[in-house]
């Protein structure tokens, strides 16, 4: 039995606009959410844009407030934090990978309540500590630590929190 392949000769290339389209399309793309540098670099060269073009835009759109990395960051962060659970290392690892400066990252991550920060990590370990199916003590500590850790908890923080579940359970 033989299979049909695909033609790939006749395939499209993708279309390059001109920079007067590019900014008329990185403009919705940027009114759509909060958006950093890269991404919209990232977005410009995959219209087809030199870099002297993409350069142009990007200050473009940052003189007409389209772009704003301290406000990006900040709307990363209580993202992150409030709906995806996600600890500091986490965030700051995400921030950087969008190569934001560390004054924009360090605004960004003044968004955490430290209260809230402590309440949610010890949250989540409760409900991982009861969604484990684990008899032994000690392997129910290291997957929930291991999880918290994935999450990117500060170390000393997670075992505070699981000291804290022990006296609880």
């Amino acid at each position: 039995m033989s299979f049909l392949r695909k033609d790939y000769s006749n395939e499209q290339q993708k279309k390059t606009l001109t920079p007067g389209q590019a900014k008329v399309k990185i403009a919705a793309f940027c009114a759509y959410q909060e958006r950093s540098q890269q991404e919209v670099r990232d977005k410009l060269y995959d219209y087809g844009l030199y870099s002297d073009e993409v350069e142009e835009l990007i200050s473009a759109m940052i003189t007409e407030n389209f772009i704003n990395e301290e406000r990006f960051a900040q709307s990363y962060v209580r993202g992150k934090f409030n709906l995806k659970k996600w600890g500091k290392i986490k965030i700051e690892q995400g921030l950087k990978q969008h190569k934001l400066t560390p004054n924009c990252i360090r605004l960004g991550m003044r968004e955490i309540d430290g209260d809230k920060y402590w309440e949610s990590l010890l949250d989540l370990a409760e409900k991982k500590w009861q969604a484990v199916k684990e008899n032994d003590p000690f392997k129910k500590k290291v997957k929930v630590h291991r999880y918290l850790l994935g999450r990117g908890f500060e170390n000393d923080l997670v075992q505070a929190a699981l000291e804290e579940i022990k006296k609880d359970v």
